[in-house]
């Protein structure tokens, strides 16, 4: 089938105008700023690089005074953390929980917009039964103290977990906790469903894609088009493992009574490079699978079992941490670089979502208002891409039945002919986003009408 020239004047006057207005609705997009290096800019810095930025919340694994200082007044969402040291005497002395938030929250807010507090990170999997078992009166006290001055409502109080509290993942549909910390599970989630807080979860497809290296499974991690992964108790297919995650995780909450309580992901990202044994870890891969999740999040899908919003996400991370230990990829998630230019673009520069050609009057014309465009295959794209392309629009819930024997769109019954009849379907369902119109950059817009005879492409 034949592939019809693009209008890149058009593509980019729609992408444009897309990304200048969700820009201005992205609460659900936040940051990770880890401090365990030695290079970092100052923090006046740093408030000024996220203001330019579609980043409103920033997540901090401490209370740094000196950055929530810095972020005053830019209505930036800040999470602060306790250490995990800190626990004990949090839970056995309310006196100190009440002078940790006079310390840490009371000489800055509201001017520092702070939205939550975690007590410590990762505790129940910390293997420390002592933390374990404290965890829950040390969140108490600090929500009491948070009470005695009136910013019980105001400020939330929650803690980190990684995906290990989960025994069983897959599929999404049989996600449950670990039985061992199944008790005190529940008396977490009692709590979070009391104070209306969130369950905050550490899901990192990269490690799920390091156990099992198939290409498949890559294409499954980084958001780009593959075959799908059928629950076989719901019968859904799950077409990412950032959601089959989240599903999963949404799944083991519903099986203990607290399906109403919030998720929220408080870390997950992608390395951009790593040891030579480190597979997957790339600056390919990092900007396909941030950047494909940010423009996830922007569709406003949500998950198959939290469709139509989009999952509160905090990226891992705004810097590397060149002091931490581990092999190379610890060192190796930051979206900035310390000289505050981005190490790989993933759109979340307000700058880079701006036109440089002249805005387009604030009362278009009815033509181009109406100006209609069409996602097609480039030139070139190989039989196995487009079969891939077919399958992922197909098992995004679409009607393929036109390309199916007997369809308007069947003939010419080549992969070519369907691929492309699928794919300009999908986009056009998806209010027309032009980030979902790029099938691994193996499509383009195009403003000519690929219809034929009865078959009609949908515009």
């Amino acid at each position: 089938m034949a592939v019809l020239p693009s209008s890149v004047a058009f593509l980019l006057l729609v992408s444009f105008s897309l990304t200048v207005n969700i820009a201005n609705s992205q609460s659900f997009i936040g940051v990770n700023y880890g401090q365990v290096a030695d290079n970092l800019p100052p923090p006046s810095a740093t408030a000024k690089l996220l203001q330019s930025t579609s980043i409103q919340k920033v997540r901090l694994y401490g209370s740094d005074p000196a950055i929530i200082k810095a972020l005053a007044n830019t209505g930036i969402g800040i999470v602060i953390g306790t250490a995990n040291g800190d626990i004990p005497a949090l839970a056995s002395d309310p006196s100190f929980a009440k002078n940790w938030i006079n310390t840490n929250v009371l000489p800055f807010y509201p001017a520092s917009k702070i939205i939550l507090i975690n007590v410590g990170n990762e505790v129940m999997t910390s293997g420390d039964q002592n933390l374990m078992n404290k965890l829950l009166p040390a969140m108490q006290n600090v929500q009491n103290a948070l009470n005695d001055v009136s910013l019980g409502g105001e400020i939330k109080v929650s803690t980190v977990h990684s995906m290990g509290v989960l025994k069983q993942s897959e599929p999404p549909s049989s996600g449950r906790f670990d039985p061992s910390y199944e008790d005190l599970m529940k008396g977490l989630l009692g709590f979070n469903n009391a104070t209306a807080s969130p369950f905050a979860i550490n899901p990192y497809p990269y490690f799920a894609y390091r156990s099992d290296t198939r290409p498949e499974t890559l294409a499954f991690c980084l958001f780009q088009p593959n075959a799908g992964r059928v629950d076989g108790n719901t019968r859904i297919k799950y077409m990412n493992m950032f959601d089959a995650q989240v599903d999963a995780v949404y799944s083991a909450l519903s099986s203990i009574g607290f399906k109403s309580v919030e998720i929220v992901v408080a870390e997950t990202g992608w390395p951009y490079k790593g040891d030579d044994n480190e597979v997957g870890s790339s600056i390919e891969n990092a900007k396909a699978y941030n950047g494909n999740l940010i423009a996830h999040l922007r569709s406003m899908a949500g998950t198959p079992l939290i469709p139509g919003k989009a999952v509160d996400t905090y990226l891992f991370a705004l810097y590397d941490e060149d002091l931490k230990p581990g092999p190379g990829s610890e060192r190796s998630f930051g979206l900035f670089k310390p000289d505050l230019t981005v190490a790989y673009d993933v759109g979340l520069s307000k700058s880079s979502q701006s036109p440089t050609t002249p805005k387009t009057p604030a009362s278009p014309s009815p033509k181009s208002k109406k100006a209609a465009a069409w996602c097609v295959p480039k030139s070139g794209v190989s039989d196995a891409q487009l079969q891939d392309n077919l399958d992922y629009a197909c098992g995004r819930g679409i009607d393929c039945g036109p390309i199916k024997p007997g369809g308007a769109c069947f003939e010419p019954n080549t992969i070519a002919s369907h691929a492309a009849y699928a794919m300009n379907l999908l986009y056009q369902t998806s209010d027309k986003n032009p980030l979902n119109c790029d099938f691994s950059q193996s499509a383009t817009l195009s403003s000519n009408n690929p219809s034929y005879n009865a078959c009609s492409y949908p515009s």
